[in-house]
């Protein structure tokens, strides 16, 4: 058997890939990143959650990351409905771990990332698609294109596909399924926010739903220079339209964002975008030679922000068992990887299901909510959806239902 090139070949280097490929790293292994474009480069997912920055921590990219000026605070999430208005303190929840994290451009959070584990020694190359994958052998072999219009083939002994919405190997090995979730539509841009009201609190991202279409909401996420990212998510029917006119249309229906929004400037060098049938779920997380991580492998619906969140959980125990094998030791990936990945997932989808059912939304907008049950939601809200000592991750659907029934079905104020 010939000798593989690298221990670890990471497809992707957004924030799954650098934060497994810096672990892999940090305990000795050869790791070397494929990304097909040149950062930095744009991507949604702007509002990360608490639970990030432990991973963030564990591979060293804390300090670069708390370093960044752009990026803003942030220590809570808020909800506005009608004349509605609640907020979720994740200071103050369930679950031990961090409480505040921050508010992000992509393209500059990624590039920190990335740049920090090649900092650390991590071989990455820029401009380098992966375009067949073979797993027959004792070795993975991917055959590899870059932009110059060189090609190769690389050999490792095992591949991470943090590739995110590419989906390089479920495309490759059609591992690819329909998600649960109905197609959705997202229409987004950036704005010159200028917002002054004190209603605002820029520490927190605002999920407003809409007074009419409970099922369509509009995210607001500030970023820490007068800059705010804002979307508006709905079936394609609903939203259909051109971008400008179908968002701008939606958030002045809403009161409270009419309100903070008076002095926004639309127009400035960022487009306004579209994005549609981006869930997405896979038939197996794992295989010879592979194993998926975060978008690459399932992505619910950016409600709760929880796509970075999965995606760095997943690297970090992907890493952690590949280490375990590299060194020799068994490495059980349905049960040291699927299923405990899976755990927070489907915590996550409970209340990603509940929202447009409308379940969570009443216990969100719900009046008089108990101390403890908000620490609880909390905990899932900030990023904490795999500490199955917290009822609402461990039963999070009997939870939901039960709370739902409790407080009844809530109308528009």
């Amino acid at each position: 058997m010939s000798a593989p090139q690298f221990d670890v070949a990471v497809i992707g280097a957004g924030p799954a890939g650098s934060v497994a490929s810096a672990l892999l790293h940090k305990k000795g292994y050869k790791v070397c990143v494929l990304e097909k474009q040149h950062f930095p480069r744009f991507v949604i997912g702007e509002s990360l959650l608490p639970h990030c920055m432990e991973m963030l921590e564990e591979a060293g990219f804390a300090d670069a990351v708390h370093a960044e000026p752009s990026f803003q605070f942030k220590n809570g999430a808020a909800f506005s409905w009608g004349s509605r208005y609640t907020e979720f303190d994740f200071t103050d929840k369930f679950s031990d771990g961090p409480g505040t994290v921050y508010q992000v451009r992509r393209g500059i959070f990624d590039k920190i990332l990335i740049d920090e584990a090649a900092k650390q020694g991590v071989e990455v190359r820029f401009g380098h698609g992966v375009t067949a994958f073979d797993n027959s052998g004792d070795l993975a072999r991917l055959s590899v294109e870059a932009d110059t219009g060189e090609s190769y083939e690389l050999t490792a002994k095992f591949v991470l596909d943090a590739s995110g919405y590419g989906r390089v190997l479920p495309r490759l090995l059609d591992l690819e399924t329909p998600s649960h979730l109905p197609p959705r539509q997202a229409h987004f841009t950036h704005i010159d926010d200028n917002i002054t009201h004190p209603k605002f609190d820029r520490s927190k991202i605002l999920i407003t739903t809409h007074p009419q279409h409970r099922d369509v909401w509009i995210w607001l996420i500030p970023f820490g220079d007068n800059r705010c990212s804002i979307g508006v998510v709905g079936t394609p029917d609903v939203l259909a339209g051109e971008s400008e006119t179908v968002l701008k249309k939606f958030v002045y229906e809403c009161p409270m964002l009419k309100e903070i929004l008076d002095k926004a400037v639309w127009e400035n060098d960022f487009p306004f975008r579209s994005i549609q049938g981006y869930s997405a779920n896979v038939k197996s997380l794992h295989g010879k030679h592979f194993a998926l991580l975060g978008n690459a492998a399932e992505f619910l619906d950016p409600v709760f922000s929880s796509g970075v969140t999965i995606a760095l959980h997943s690297a970090k125990l992907a890493a952690d068992l590949l280490a375990k094998q590299l060194e020799g030791g068994t490495a059980d990936w349905d049960a040291e990887f699927a299923k405990p990945l899976v755990i927070g997932v489907n915590a996550f989808r409970t209340y990603v299901d509940g929202w447009y059912d409308f379940r969570f939304q009443n216990v969100v907008y719900a009046p008089n909510r108990s101390p403890e049950i908000s620490r609880m939601i909390s905990s899932i809200l900030a990023g904490y959806a795999w500490d199955t000592e917290n009822p609402f991750v461990a039963k999070s659907e009997q939870r939901l239902s039960t709370l739902a029934a409790l407080v009844g079905d809530l109308k528009i104020e």
